[in-house]
């Protein structure tokens, strides 16, 4: 990029694209056209991807090549509706094997047509359009139908409700040698074409999960993992948005383990910066991307008790150092907590004001295992039950989103207390 000179009409180039700047250095600063935080400014490439439309603020040619203006403006739709103020994101995504195992556990037969069924609930169930703003699909549900609209997919279901369909498309976990138990996931290769085909099926977004376990007493995790871990969501997050999927990335750091939250916020702190840092160096558009992640937090062994206020604040630093103010949301796991763990925590941390996201909830096992329950002994799915907790939950949820207590909510609820 040429140097910007002292003139009026001042042209930046760089790669064949031009943004001509006016700006007129007569007139005093504070009316000057850089006093409402912008450029006047006119651009033209040399290109065919209609780079013309740009956003407010100054045009940087070759930031991000692999996507155009109109690209990173569908992107950055799905990311503010992915932002909504007071909902979240339901997960969904669990594999036959996961979603049949916990069906297993409570006596319900683990078939595609009760896997069906479940997920149907949970897309349906009345009014809970008010709670959620998206839902994360497995990819075998993406492709299921509704039987209670005429056999229209669920991508449409939801879509029709103003709930914005997503997709998991990582595969298996890989254990790393020379870790100790390092793992990263699977499934880069084959991401793209399969990207393109969730985006016919109607998926917007995509989420990929990248385990990250705490064992200090064996070096976990290693700075390779690490490294290797972060890399990989930056790599996913290039490809789905090269295919029209807004990237949710979702380095989830295991609360298992005895290290204190002080030893958590130093890890956290690392994973989410060598995170941020791949994303930049991988050229991904940041406006164009949310982030998933856990509730910092000691270890569930830790021997020491720790309120919810400090829990919270631990979260709020960990944030401020480390989550850019280009990412819109970042929407909280439940990583093993209860309903009303990661509610307390969640509504305390939204308390404190931490920043300028949009912070909320992306849960799967807090919200689902309690509905689970609700077939113990039955043998079959209690439909009607789980609407109504589901409805209870998702109420919950939402008001921890907005920084306020449902009335079975008690700030106590989300303390860590002494193993």
């Amino acid at each position: 990029m040429t140097p910007v000179n002292s003139n009026s009409n001042e042209r930046l180039t760089n790669d064949g694209n031009q943004v001509e700047v006016e700006c007129d250095r007569s007139r005093n600063p504070s009316d000057s056209d850089f006093s409402d935080g912008r450029l006047r400014k006119k651009h033209r490439a040399n290109n065919n991807d209609n780079d013309d439309e740009s956003h407010d603020g100054i045009w940087f040619p070759g930031v991000t090549k692999h996507i155009n203006n109109e690209q990173k403006k569908a992107l950055e739709e799905t990311a503010s509706k992915l932002s909504a103020s007071g909902k979240g994101i339901t997960a969904c995504d669990e594999s036959a094997g996961t979603i049949g195992a916990r069906f297993e556990s409570v006596g319900i037969e683990n078939t595609e047509e009760n896997r069906r069924v479940y997920r149907q609930m949970l897309f349906e169930t009345e009014g809970i359009e008010k709670f959620l703003c998206g839902a994360i699909l497995d990819p075998e549900t993406l492709y299921q139908k509704s039987s209670n609209h005429g056999g229209m997919l669920f991508p449409e279901v939801l879509q029709m409700k103003g709930i914005v369909p997503g997709v998991k498309p990582h595969l298996k976990v890989y254990t790393l040698p020379g870790t100790n138990g390092d793992t990263v996931m699977q499934g880069l290769d084959s991401l793209a074409v399969r990207a393109r085909g969730y985006y016919k099926a109607g998926a917007r977004f995509a989420k990929w999960r990248s385990p990250i376990s705490i064992d200090l007493e064996n070096g976990r995790p290693t700075a390779l993992a690490i490294k290797a871990n972060m890399d990989d969501l930056a790599r996913y997050a290039l490809i789905c948005q090269s295919e029209g999927l807004m990237p949710i990335v979702e380095p989830d750091v295991s609360l298992q383990g005895r290290h204190t939250l002080d030893q958590a916020v130093a890890i956290n702190i690392k994973v989410l910066s060598t995170l941020f840092k791949a994303l930049i160096d991988h050229g991904v558009h940041l406006p164009g991307c949310t982030l998933k992640s856990n509730i910092v937090n000691c270890g569930k062994d830790c021997s020491l008790s720790y309120s919810v206020k400090q829990i919270a604040s631990a979260n709020k630093f960990v944030l401020q150092q480390t989550l850019p103010v280009s990412i819109k949301s970042a929407n909280y796991l439940s990583g093993g907590q209860t309903l009303k763990q990661a509610a307390a925590r969640l509504a305390a941390l939204n308390e404190i004001n931490a920043g300028p996201w949009n912070l909320s909830f992306s849960w799967s096992a807090a919200i689902q295992l309690p509905l689970l329950e609700l077939c113990k002994g039955h043998g079959c799915l209690q439909l009607d039950a789980m609407k109504s907790l589901y409805t209870e939950e998702l109420e919950m949820a939402s008001l921890a989103a907005s920084g306020k207590w449902h009335p079975n909510l008690q700030p106590s609820d989300g303390d860590h207390t002494s193993a």
